[in-house]
């Protein structure tokens, strides 16, 4: 059993890379390397290594690779870009940080024909990562045809005018001060080394090799006529002269092509930070986006940015997909492409089926966009559509897109997720919320129905045995019981309806000692056992209330303190104006609530270790109550220690500009 499960630990920790390119091949390596993800149940990413001959490519191999992209993307690889000249480390290195185990690539059927001649790919994968697990496909008869060369044109050999021009300007620079240098007396190898100084500013600030070689033979020829002796005349009589133009040339010549290649470096490195803070950027707006169709039209803006073509987002609803959000590179400016019929019928085809279509493709590739979808774990969320307008996107601009779609589904899917949970919570907390209703129906209600139901039967059955009082002070017992039934009836109702959200306020500017008053007449007729007093030391309080609402509030606060107070003791209610704010305050003289459970008294079936009077238990929704109800008037309800015994709750009632306070009259 120990042996199985570390066997299965290792096929889910497997990551199978393969290698892409323009090779007729790389199909089939491609496929091979599919299949070998599939048995072992691995990740599986294809990769591509750019090199600055990228640009280069034939027509032919560049659809032959853009080919090879597809069919790995369609076998269910992750596709990825990486940008070198040396291809084997970039391998290696990707490998490295990304967890690879197995590498699979193609076996050229070049071969090393000296011993000092370049290692092959393979030979040198194998070399710089040994703790790879390499395949090597062989296809002897693909390869044999197919030879990776770059079109040569005469177009390709001159450079742009304005890099010429700027060539022949440093070079005639450097000529001109070499001759002041020289007429002040400065010796001729000073002079080489500032041709070669010429030929470096040259390549750094003109974008062709070419331009370099040109420079490195123009200053040559300057050197030897303005500052060879004898000077303009290409004659020398120094027998060391053409061993100091061969070396100038050298020099100058290699100087030049290292400046350009750390340009090329430069221009990738660049291109790579600006797509990493890009796609950093999107994420974070992605993040932050509200909703679903905020995300999507981020994702068409950002596109819009990175790719600089015309972009439309499709959001999808119950699998069919809405209106688009439109980013176009020309602010405000209308692409009428996107509103066609055939575009439309392109973005639904990719959508249904989760497929590429329109331009490129060979679905609908009539269309003039390119459309893809937004997905992730075979999950769909809309389609975007790219402008192609005759230019297909390049390797980097497949990589970039790829990056912000997939960062779009994530996000959408991560939202989608969370509001799943958060649903799923409520649900949860609703469960809870009516079985704790079902046990206290079925618990606390239970003993004063049977209280009911044995008095009534036992009145009835010896009612002409029963004297005058005992027949009174049953049916007083009855009526205390029944009232103690309508109250947390009331309770349970009203609980339902706040926190369903039914509830409906019948706001209104009412008298605050009248709605006091109203209230003290509600409790048991068994109050008068208590001293029950109301005080009023603002005048004529006029607040904006439910005043059957705070009635509730009222009885409820006040109806505990009679339980849990002895009889004869006073129970005090006072109302008095702040600042901005209308406080009403229950005093009692009772047995007071301990410290521990004075953070739990306004919890929803939160009960405490007392029992009332009668034996009853309560079910803990009266002072839960009665915070929602205040809550919902926005005020506060507080619970604090009266001296030297009993407890004081208040509450409070805000006021605004309307409110009306009177003065007593005296």
């Amino acid at each position: 059993m120990i042996h199985e499960k570390m066997s299965a630990e290792k096929i889910v920790a497997e990551h199978i890379l393969v290698g892409l390119s323009s090779s007729p091949s790389n199909a089939k390596i491609v496929r091979t390397a599919a299949k070998m993800a599939s048995a072992f149940g691995a990740r599986f990413t294809a990769l591509y290594v750019e090199t600055s001959n990228a640009e280069n490519m034939s027509d032919e191999n560049k659809k032959r690779l853009e080919n090879n992209r597809r069919l790995a993307e369609k076998l269910g690889a992750e596709l990825a870009t990486v940008y070198g000249e040396d291809v084997s480390y970039q391998i290696a290195e990707f490998a490295r940080t990304s967890g690879v185990t197995k590498v699979v690539v193609g076996r050229s059927s070049v071969k090393r024909r000296h011993f000092w001649s370049k290692p092959t790919l393979t030979e040198k994968l194998t070399e710089i990562a040994p703790n790879l697990d390499i395949y090597i496909i062989p296809d002897f008869f693909m390869e044999k045809s197919y030879k990776m060369k770059q079109p040569v044109s005469v177009k390709g050999l001159l450079p742009r005018p304005k890099d010429l021009l700027l060539t022949l300007l440093i070079l005639a620079a450097v000529t001109l001060i070499g001759v002041l240098l020289k007429h002040i007396g400065f010796s001729e190898s000073h002079m080489e080394a500032f041709y070669i100084l010429g030929v470096m500013i040259t390549a750094l600030f003109t974008r062709d090799v070419v331009c370099t070689v040109i420079g490195s033979v123009l200053s040559l020829a300057l050197y030897g006529f303005f500052l060879a002796e004898p000077v303009l005349s290409f004659r020398t009589a120094d027998p060391d002269f053409p061993l100091s133009i061969a070396i100038i040339f050298a020099a100058s010549l290699v100087v030049g092509t290292i400046v350009a290649k750390l340009q090329e470096q430069a221009r990738v490195s660049s291109q790579s930070a600006f797509q990493t803070k890009m796609l950093f950027d999107t994420d974070q707006m992605l993040q932050k986006a509200q909703d679903d169709n905020e995300r999507i039209n981020i994702t068409a803006v950002q596109l819009m940015k990175l790719l600089n073509r015309d972009i439309i987002a499709y959001p999808e609803v119950d699998g069919t997909i809405q209106k688009g959000y439109i980013a176009t590179v020309v602010p405000d400016a209308d692409n009428p492409v996107f509103s066609s019929e055939k575009e439309q019928a392109a973005a639904e085809w990719a959508l249904t089926y989760k497929k590429r279509a329109g331009a490129t493709t060979e679905t609908l590739s009539d269309a003039k966009c390119l459309y893809v979808g937004i997905r992730t774990n075979n999950r769909s969320y809309g389609v975007v559509g790219i402008d192609i307008d005759g230019k297909p996107l390049d390797t980097f601009e497949e990589s970039v897109l790829m990056s912000v779609l997939g960062g779009c589904a994530l996000a959408i899917e991560n939202s989608r997720d969370a509001k799943e949970k958060e649903l799923s919570a409520v649900l949860a907390k609703s469960e809870k919320l009516r079985g704790n209703l079902l046990r206290a129906i079925s618990n606390d209600l239970q003993k004063p129905l049977i209280s009911i139901t044995e008095k009534t039967e036992n009145t009835l059955t010896c009612y002409e045995n029963l004297e005058e009082d005992t027949r009174r002070q049953v049916l007083q017992d009855i009526s205390s019981d029944a009232r103690w039934l309508l109250d947390h009836v009331e309770n349970l109702q009203l609980v339902t309806q706040l926190e369903e959200g039914n509830m409906n306020f019948d706001m209104s500017y009412q008298l605050v000692d009248d709605v006091i008053k109203e209230a003290i007449g509600q409790i048991d007729t068994k109050n008068s056992e208590h001293k029950i007093t109301a005080e009023f030391n603002d005048g004529l309080l006029f607040v904006n209330m439910d005043s059957k609402l705070i009635m509730r509030v009222i009885v409820n606060i006040v109806d505990n303190a009679v339980k849990f107070s002895p009889a004869g003791s006073e129970i005090k209610v006072t109302a008095a104006q702040n600042e901005d704010t209308i406080s009403v305050s229950i005093a009692d003289q009772g047995t007071g609530i301990p410290d521990s459970i004075k953070p739990h008294v306004f919890d929803m079936f939160f009960t405490g270790v007392n029992k009332t009077g009668e034996g009853r238990s309560s079910i803990g929704l009266g002072l839960s109550l009665c915070k929602s109800i205040i809550d919902a008037h926005g005020g506060e309800i507080t619970l604090k220690d009266n001296e030297p015994h009993g407890s004081i709750f208040t509450f409070t009632l805000p006021l605004d500009d309307v409110s009306l306070s009177e003065p007593a009259q005296k």
